[in-house]
């Protein structure tokens, strides 16, 4: 039941720093903002996702958290909020900082021990009814940008080939193998133009594609607008990456997502929606953790159990018409 409350109202939302996390809750927004009709809603996030939360018609203003030494950001984020007196603080990264400014109601999520998905966590958190499904949104300046970067109609295959950390990473040959057969004139998705998508400076990674795909009609979309990519993935008629922000984005936008997994939990991060996919490694992420010199920050791809026929078979799948 929506709160009546005398105006004006604020609600503050503390959020993650990376994007994938971000975009995983951004379903808080809406729910929020129905719970408390004509609530002022601040969202304080990392500086990455923050242009996602900025489009969103619910949010009044957006805090950028841009880590500083001895917790500076903290301080800084005090400073901006402690003069205002809210209607509810929710914090989503499990700190005290709920307790240090007024407000009528703080929420603060604590570390879930049931290896749900985090979306089920979120939920629980905020004692909503039913799954706060990650939304994003764009706004129509963002949708004729994305048109004019992509430069066509398509249709379009969109794929993620990077990652946070390298071992997350399916090799970029077989991305390139796996888009191939997708738009041959014998695939699900024949003549489609092909979207590669990552963030600043990870363009080298994805050579190999671009290598593969043997000058087929691609698109680079390397540090776009957030706003805008999002309304580019809508476009796509299927997404295939690692597992990462950007695969949550295309979950978000409604795009039929296949997600690799290797050392990390799909349990948790698996692309949220009905028309999503995952292809894991054998090697779980508990093996993958526990092996003899496991060096998250040495090693490289450990991804190499994914054959390229195991991610089409996926594909084919979710492209198949519904009953």
């Amino acid at each position: 039941m929506p709160v009546p409350l005398p105006q004006p109202s604020r609600a503050l939302l503390i959020t993650a720093n990376r994007l994938g996390d971000a975009v995983l809750t951004t379903g808080a927004v809406p729910y929020l903002a129905e719970r408390y009709p004509g609530v002022a809603l601040t969202v304080a996030c990392g500086a990455l996702p923050a242009p996602l939360f900025a489009a969103m018609p619910e949010v009044a203003e957006v805090w950028p958290i841009r880590k500083l030494p001895r917790a500076g950001h903290w301080w800084k984020l005090w400073r901006q909020a402690v003069g205002r007196r809210w209607t509810h603080v929710v914090d989503l990264r499990g700190s005290a900082f709920a307790y240090t400014v007024w407000s009528r109601r703080r929420t603060v999520m604590g570390p879930d021990r049931a290896l749900r998905h985090r979306v089920l966590h979120l939920t629980e958190t905020l004692g909503a009814s039913a799954p706060l499904a990650p939304r994003l949104c764009w706004s129509d300046a963002d949708a004729a940008e994305a048109g004019r970067r992509l430069g066509a109609n398509g249709p379009w295959l969109a794929i993620g080939p990077t990652a946070n950390w390298a071992g997350k990473q399916w090799q970029a040959e077989r991305f390139g193998a796996v888009a191939r057969a997708l738009v041959a004139p014998d695939g699900p998705l024949a003549g489609a133009r092909i979207l590669v998508a990552g963030a600043p400076g990870e363009e080298a990674m994805a050579e190999p594609v671009f290598a593969a795909l043997h000058d087929h009609p691609s698109v680079a979309a390397f540090g776009w607008p957030l706003p805008v990519l999002a309304a580019a993935l809508a476009r796509a008629r299927l997404y295939v990456g690692n597992d990462s922000g950007l695969m949550h984005m295309a979950a978000a936008v409604g795009t039929p997502t296949v997600g690799l997994f290797g050392p990390s939990r799909p349990e948790l991060y698996a692309p949220w929606g009905e028309h999503t996919a995952v292809v894991q490694t054998r090697t779980t992420f508990d093996e993958f953790v526990n092996a003899p010199g496991y060096n998250r920050f040495t090693t490289g791809s450990l991804m190499g159990e994914i054959p390229p026929e195991s991610v089409i078979a996926a594909a084919r799948k979710l492209l198949e018409p519904s009953p």
